[in-house]
């Protein structure tokens, strides 16, 4: 179960919020903040905009719903996670890229 299978609509949000444990709440955040996640005691918590619209709120889902699927949030020296901020988000959007392409070459065969 990953968002390969959410996007090709085999699965559901909900099914694979289930799947990772992982629980999504909208907030008020500031407008440059479009979402987060973090792990606590074993549950994954993504915080969204609530102001963004539903097509942001989708893709910042999905992008959020990368990292953990990288496992980003596991890195050993959590201290140093903060130097390497950038690195994770790049490799989050290109993950989602990487798989929107994979899926489009499917759909064309």
């Amino acid at each position: 179960m990953n968002i390969k299978n959410l996007l090709l609509e085999v699965i559901t949000d909900k099914e694979l919020l289930n799947y990772y444990n992982a629980t999504v709440i909208y907030e008020d955040t500031p407008t440059s903040v479009r979402g987060c996640v973090f792990n606590h005691d074993g549950v994954y918590f993504i915080i969204i905009n609530k102001n963004l619209s539903y097509y942001k709120r989708k893709k910042t889902l999905l992008h959020e719903l990368s990292h953990i699927e990288l496992s980003q949030l596991c890195q050993k020296e959590k201290d140093l996670f903060a130097f390497h901020i950038d690195k994770y988000e790049d490799e989050a959007n290109k993950y989602l890229k990487d798989l929107e392409k994979e899926i489009y070459n499917l759909e064309k065969r």
